[in-house]
């Protein structure tokens, strides 16, 4: 006698989807469970109990013995026998598959259909089974696939791209960087913009999760649970770019902004400044720019200076808001010799209003940014700055993507690669006093 209870599902072994075949004899030794089909086979686990495979592919032949101290007899009858402790077998789903309507049924305990059309927002649906489904995606970090069934890889060949801002002359620069590696791959970048709002970078990487791309490149470390479920679950390569002060979810490629911070810190102090004023953003939205900020009040500190007076900024021009905040700050402290500045949009605002005034750069005050912006090149005096490493963190992270894309679908993922790029201080014609050299 054989009956088929359920069909056999991707990578997954349930006692529910095995063939029974109740026709085979009992091995010697071992004590057949009580079985509802008769023979020697055992169903004894409920049904929603998953099974890890061990074996490199699957038959439909296989036969489930109970054996003392509740271990399982697995036999295949091409195979042999295999022996495993429930403790072994408790995976429910390899480590590198992505998740399915399968796993959201399993969390939440209603069927795939049901599952299916909440996710759609199709069909009749209880407003409490509602929650409960969209409650267990979230929190597994489910993202429906919208190629479901139209390709043989369920993967496209675009890779997602998800940064903050495209207001500011930072991210097209790590853009064009992404791109260069990608020509002539492939591969194609697909930019989607979070304006720095949590909230706004979960809907953003749901969307693009949901066409399967070949690989994920994010900006920063900082992420809602929602958005770090999504990322882990994706099983794809994913690279978190800007920053190093932290701990990534796959691959890393960045600077550490507190050791720029720090740097900056040091080379102002060492041209003997002393009373320091700070402009920047808003702390909260900006992860990067406060660890920045506090890698350079520490720098201080180390050297017994505090920063006498700052002023943050949210929206707006960033030459038109340096020019205002340089101008306000210096009205509260006249006393001040350096500013620095978050970004060199602002300070380069805030270089224009100093020389429109007539004030002494850098004798009277001296000045730093940060990014090192190419634009400003074309100012009357250049900007003390520090390279951000732009161009080369778009390449590096592009490679890691292209690389990992590469392997067999099969192969084992290599070490997630963290790197870490050290930025360099262009001193410019607005840090070195005159006379210093």
């Amino acid at each position: 006698m054989v009956q088929t209870l359920s069909r056999l599902c991707d990578r997954d072994v349930r006692l529910a989807d095995i063939t029974l075949h109740a026709e085979m004899a009992t091995p010697a030794g071992f004590e057949p469970a009580t079985c509802p089909l008769g023979g020697g086979c055992s169903i004894q686990l409920s049904h929603g109990t998953a099974w890890r495979d061990a074996y490199s592919s699957l038959q439909a032949v296989s036969w489930v013995y109970q054996m003392p101290g509740s271990e399982r007899l697995i036999g295949r009858a091409d195979v042999g026998y295999q022996y495993a402790t429930e403790q072994e077998f408790a995976v429910t789903r390899p480590k590198h598959r992505p998740l399915t309507l399968r796993d959201v049924s399993e969390a939440c305990g209603v069927s795939e259909m049901t599952v299916s059309r909440v996710l759609r927002n199709r069909g009749d649906v209880s407003a409490t089974t509602r929650e409960k489904v969209l409650e267990a995606a979230k929190t597994l970090g489910y993202v429906p696939n919208q190629i479901a069934g139209s390709l043989a890889s369920q993967r496209v060949n675009l890779v997602a791209v998800v940064i903050p801002s495209l207001s500011n002359m930072v991210f097209p620069e790590v853009l064009t960087g992404i791109n260069k590696t990608f020509d002539g791959t492939p591969l194609q970048p697909v930019v989607g913009v979070t304006d720095y709002l949590p909230e706004k970078e979960e809907q953003v990487l749901y969307e693009m999760l949901s066409w399967r791309p070949s690989g994920v490149i994010i900006a920063g470390l900082e992420h809602s649970d929602a958005t770090r479920a999504m990322l882990r679950n994706a099983a794809i390569p994913v690279v978190e770019i800007m920053d190093t002060d932290g701990t990534p979810i796959d691959a890393m490629v960045g600077i550490s902004h507190r050791r720029a911070g720090r740097k900056m810190a040091e080379a102002i102090v060492k041209q003997g400044y002393s009373r320091i004023g700070f402009l920047g953003t808003k702390m909260p939205l900006d992860h990067r720019a406060r660890k920045r900020f506090e890698g350079f009040t520490e720098g201080l500190t180390k050297a017994g200076i505090e920063i006498e007076d700052r002023q943050f900024y949210n929206g707006g021009s960033a030459l038109a808001k340096g020019r205002e905040m340089t101008q306000a700050m210096l009205e509260r402290s006249p006393d001040l010799d350096f500013l620095y500045y978050s970004n060199d949009m602002i300070g380069a605002g805030g270089m224009l209003w100093l020389i429109d005034q007539g004030i002494d750069i850098p004798g009277q005050i001296g000045l730093a940014g940060f990014n090192g912006v190419e634009l400003l090149e074309g100012l009357p005096r250049q900007l003390a700055t520090m390279d951000a490493c732009r161009a080369e963190i778009g390449e590096a992270a592009a490679r890691i993507i292209l690389d990992r894309s590469a392997l067999p679908e099969d192969a084992d993922p290599p070490e997630p690669q963290h790197m870490t790029l050290a930025p360099k201080i262009s001193y410019g014609d607005t840090l070195r006093r005159r006379g210093r050299g």
